[in-house]
Formats: structure tokens, C-alpha cells, sequence
């Protein structure tokens, strides 16, 4: 079985500096989270991440995961729009179309921000979720879709946050995530959900939406995003 475990920069993601290797097969670091622990596998960023923000050194086994890269995958799982635009939800499409696991546990990736506090590990930074933008308006109904796109291909989600989180999956801990399972899933719901993105037709090739944001209609992914809610079980 894999394991992915995939880092955001949340402030809680220092905790899994103290993390043994042994329960993950993958580290998939988003953005500035490369520099949370040094033995991470796959660094994905967007085109926008400052140079200054990268690694210098790359080790042997480490790899930058573009645009490039991930734009086609996501695609083939429905694309920026219905899956949500930000780097949390990326990662995990990509690490599911790509590397194929059994699990995919997230770590700083709860995306609630108290104004009051540091938003980020690193301090204060630019959180996708409160921009204006079509795709999050429900951050709960984007996660419950990876959830049953991950269930379509026998990956189970797990959230290794012990924090207040948007994301519904289930919670988990380091050394139990291998054993997470798949959610029940309302296949009604699934199937109408994903006729009616078809209906919609809101499918951008080049992963760059929001030049084409004047098209989408809000309450027609409002109405979208309520079936999603609708698709699984969470215990």
C-alpha cells in the first residue's frame, strides 16, 4: 500500500517535522512547505512562486512538480473549476492521478485563517481560500469530490490535522493512516453530480480559469457543490 503525505503551510504543519519517515511512501511539499522537513519527494508550485522561495539544492531523488505537469492530470479528473483552485486540492489530484495511492494524507492544509494570527508556518502570507474566486465558494464541497474521486480509484483521504478544518475527511494519525478506508459513497449523487458538470461544460484546458471566470455561473456551482456535499458518508 501507499502512503502520500501531502504538506501545506498551514501553522500546524511544524508538527510533522517530528514525524518518522516510516508511515509514507511519498512527501509531496506544497509552496514553502519543502522547508518544513528536508526528505520531501515532490515540491509542486504554481508558475507565480517566487524564485527566491525555491530550493537551491535539489536532492538526487527530489523533484519540482510544475503546471507543466500537473494541469493535464488534474484535467483528466475534471479539471481546476469543479475540483477547486487552490494548491491543496492541486497537490492532491495530482498525487492521485500521478502516483496512484492507496492513501493520501494531508498535513497543513485546513485552510482556516484567524486574522489575528500568523496564517502560515512561516508567518503571514497570501491564503488562496479568501481570495474572490468562483471555484471556492464551498472548500467543504471541493474536498468531499477529491474525496469520492479519490474512492473511484480505491484511495482512501485522511486529514493528520488536529485542528479546525474545511477539509470532511476523516482524521487520522502518522502511524495509522495506512490503515484508513474507503468512504461510503452515494453513487445517485455521484452519478448526477458529474452529469451535471458535463451539462456545464465550465472545462478550461490550460488550467487557467479565472481568464474565463465571466462564464461561469456561481449559482449553478452552488447548486454543484451542494450535491458534492450530498455524495459521501463521513463518520
Amino acid at each position: 500500500m501507499s502512503v502520500i503525505l501531502i504538506l501545506g503551510s498551514g501553522p500546524n504543519v511544524v508538527a510533522s517535522r517530528d514525524w518518522p519517515r516510516d508511515p509514507f511512501d511519498r512527501i509531496v511539499a506544497i509552496n514553502n512547505a519543502w522547508a518544513v522537513r528536508p526528505d520531501w519527494d515532490d515540491l509542486i508550485h504554481p508558475e507565480d512562486f517566487p524564485p527566491e522561495r525555491r530550493p537551491v539544492d535539489i536532492g538526487p531523488h527530489q523533484r519540482i512538480i510544475t503546471a507543466t505537469d500537473y494541469v493535464p492530470l488534474q484535467n483528466t479528473l475534471g479539471g481546476f473549476v469543479y475540483a477547486g483552485g487552490t494548491m491543496a486540492f492541486t497537490a492532491a489530484y495530482w498525487a492521485l492521478a500521478a502516483l496512484k495511492p492507496k492513501v493520501i494524507a494531508m498535513m497543513g492544509c485546513d485552510m482556516v485563517y484567524a486574522s489575528s494570527q500568523n496564517t502560515h508556518f512561516y508567518g503571514k502570507g497570501t491564503a488562496d481560500p479568501l481570495r474572490e474566486d468562483v471555484t471556492l465558494r464551498s472548500l467543504e464541497a471541493k474536498s468531499a469530490r477529491l474525496m469520492v474521486m479519490a474512492a473511484r480509484q480505491d484511495c482512501a483521504m485522511v486529514n493528520l490535522s488536529t485542528d479546525e478544518s474545511r477539509l470532511v475527511f476523516p482524521r487520522s494519525k502518522p502511524q495509522a493512516a495506512q490503515h484508513a478506508e474507503i468512504p461510503s459513497i452515494r453513487r445517485d449523487i455521484v452519478t448526477k453530480a458529474l452529469a451535471e458538470e458535463t451539462r456545464l461544460g465550465y472545462y478550461v484546458p490550460s488550467g487557467k480559469y479565472w481568464k474565463e471566470e465571466h462564464r461561469f455561473d456561481t449559482a449553478a456551482i452552488d447548486a454543484l457543490d451542494a450535491l458534492w456535499l450530498k455524495s459521501i458518508t463521513v463518520d
